[in-house]
């Protein structure tokens, strides 16, 4: 009798843990608006892992249907295409919806302004909708965008930011700030459950190469040949989180109780200047582009560091692959997009 106990507690045990924490007990039904994307597609790939059945849903606007081709071939993976801004009627009893739906770089969301607004906004608004249906539990990936330009530094949850109403930047800024106030709003007033994060600059594989962030845009023009393009003096910080780290960070969020509602500060508390990113993208590739230096754009942020306190106290969490390693590992996911003539190879020839 006591083996046969034991027997049914090593197998329970052995079914529940044999993943790792990757494992789940029953099969969650997850929706990814947006996980055509660059973080979503990640994420994606993660949930499939784990055992949850996936339902992504894109209008591929800047997502790419490469970034999801090897999903398709999984069962338990299924693509939408649709537009978030459209009320999202799908039968399904949603456990999980992860809000990633909207272009995060500033050509992409400047290109055109009033859709970008309404992606963030509608776009909430329409997923707010469905968990209410649904009873799902429901994540909004916020934005360090919506601190601005800080004034306070690093950047804590409690900071009300110092945001631009009307520049070039407010469509993104803004329509996230607008967001926020909406997943508040709708646990207020119906106890919808949500996970607010402000999330901060990420990169690592399957970035966009034209996407106009600093990482893209350096290795590219690195690989390329090209003169690599800093905007104003270089002396701007960012800080960089590589996706696994922000991919972990975000599912150990969710999976707190419902009383964690966030805002939540997810990102790597590692600071660097701009100029400092250009030199290691030039030591890591090898390359003989030039550092050339143009206008700054207007509302640029000078500063961007976060303050994860709040991350490491509850989720038991911090970053765990540096700047250094996650550039090499994005320069080696890159060096598949360039042509094979290699003009980085061709750069160092006398």
């Amino acid at each position: 009798m006591k083996r046969s106990l034991l027997l049914i507690l090593f197998l329970i045990t052995h079914c529940v843990y044999a993943n790792g924490t990757d494992s789940l007990i029953e099969k969650k039904q997850v929706l990814v608006a947006g996980g055509a994307g660059f973080l979503g597609s990640h994420l994606c790939k993660r949930l499939l892992k784990s055992g949850c059945e996936v339902y992504c849903l894109d209008n591929l606007s800047t997502g790419f249907m490469r970034n999801i081709k090897p999903l398709l071939e999984d069962p338990h993976f299924h693509f939408i295409l649709q537009d978030v801004c459209l009320p999202v009627c799908l039968d399904v009893p949603f456990d999980e919806i992860y809000n990633l739906a909207s272009p995060a770089s500033p050509p992409h969301y400047q290109s055109d302004p009033v859709k970008t607004f309404k992606t963030n906004v509608l776009g909430a608004m329409n997923l707010l909708e469905l968990a209410r249906r649904t009873d799902a539990k429901i994540f909004q990936a916020s934005t360090s965008e919506v601190y601005g330009d800080p004034i306070e530094h690093p950047q804590k949850e409690n900071y009300w930011g110092n945001v631009n109403p009307i520049g070039i930047r407010a469509c993104y800024d803004e329509g996230k700030r607008g967001a926020e106030t909406l997943y508040f709003d709708y646990h207020r007033q119906y106890k919808t459950r949500i996970k607010v994060a402000r999330i901060f600059n990420t990169y690592g594989p399957q970035m966009e190469p034209e996407d106009g962030r600093v990482v893209s845009n350096f290795i590219m023009q690195a690989l390329e040949g090209k003169p690599i393009t800093i905007y104003g003096d270089g002396t701007q910080t960012r800080s960089f989180c590589y996706v696994d780290d922000m991919v972990e960070a975000v599912l150990r969020f969710v999976a707190t109780t419902d009383a964690v509602t966030g805002p939540m500060n997810i990102g790597n508390p590692g600071e660097y200047t701009v100029q400092e990113i250009a030199d290691k993208v030039v030591e890591f590739t090898g390359t003989k582009s030039e550092i050339v230096y143009r206008g700054l754009p207007l509302d640029d942020p000078k500063k961007r560091r976060p303050d994860i306190s709040f991350a490491k106290q509850v989720l038991g969490w911090q970053p765990a692959i540096g700047l250094d390693q996650g550039l090499r590992l994005t320069i080696e996911f890159f060096k598949t997009l360039v042509p094979s003539d290699d003009p980085v190879a061709a750069s160092k020839s006398p």
